[in-house]
């Protein structure tokens, strides 16, 4: 891939994230986790992709991909009274100091200490506190899956350019949080897969222009940038895409305070509409 390349780093542009129509969910499905706007974000997005396929060198698409036993899932955790019956509910925030107080647990008391280990670990990083956030893009599921007019621009753009879309796996690892699609918020030495992804860094820094979009900007988007920003040279070639993400509802000055950083560290934000190659 030349130096002057233009690649599409889309996060986790998946159907639990998006706020879609009830004509575009089959059956009772439903988006489990979504994301304000995100339809229309992708709609959006899909309309570039099929402009601008033609100067486009590479996507990289990114998938949250998680299991039902997590970390950051209700059927890990309990109320600490001992009630079986007292579930954690979603968009709770849990703390090292709570679990110690005992205020919640895990439901194995076998992983009581790697938990607070992992917490402890998670508040030093002072990126993000516990969220136990609805089940969402579990494996296999139709959550998981791509929304569909992205997807379908990314295929009629495979066909047309006869190359393929790379994508990056994250979020296996029960254990930690994964927003970032370059490594993981508290990385396992066990798992390889939790560990900064050099591969995926090599890969994007080949781009002379670097085009991010994708849900949700408040977290997995901004992660992925701040990562971006920390380990790859030359800021100034990232452009966010600032009308092909959002946050997740109730984050939104995360969104505002994360696109006004990364300005200042000199990427350039453009709408869908603006952005030409």
């Amino acid at each position: 891939m030349p130096a002057s390349s233009t690649h599409l780093l889309l996060i986790d542009p998946q159907n639990d994230f998006c706020d879609l129509p009830d004509g575009w969910c089959p059956g009772s499905l439903r988006p489990r986790l979504p994301v304000a706007s995100a339809h229309d974000d992708m709609q959006r997005l899909a309309q570039w992709i099929r402009r601008e396929g033609e100067q486009l060198d590479a996507i990289t698409v990114t998938l949250d991909s998680h299991q039902r036993y997590d970390i950051a899932h209700p059927a890990f955790w309990q109320q600490g009274d001992g009630d079986d019956s007292g579930d954690v509910a979603p968009f709770t925030p849990i703390t090292a100091a709570q679990v110690r107080a005992g205020v919640f647990r895990p439901r194995n008391a076998g992983a009581l200490q790697r938990s607070l280990d992992y917490l402890d670990a998670l508040e030093a990083n002072s990126r993000y506190t516990l969220m136990v956030w609805p089940v969402h893009c579990e494996v296999g599921s139709w959550g998981h899956g791509i929304h569909a007019d992205v997807l379908e621009a990314c295929g009629d753009w495979q066909q047309q350019r006869q190359r393929a879309v790379y994508n990056v796996f994250k979020g296996l690892n029960p254990w930690t949080e994964h927003y970032s699609a370059l490594q993981a918020e508290v990385p396992d030495p066990a798992d390889p897969a939790t560990l900064l992804n050099t591969g995926l860094l090599e890969r994007l820094d080949r781009a002379g222009l670097l085009v991010v979009a994708g849900e949700a900007s408040s977290h997995c988007v901004r992660s992925t940038v701040e990562h971006l920003v920390e380990h790859l040279p030359h800021p100034e070639r990232i452009v966010l895409m600032h009308d092909a993400m959002s946050p997740v509802p109730g984050f939104e000055s995360a969104h505002r305070d994360f696109l006004a950083a990364m300005q200042a560290r000199g990427l350039r934000l453009a709408s869908s509409q603006e952005l030409h190659l």
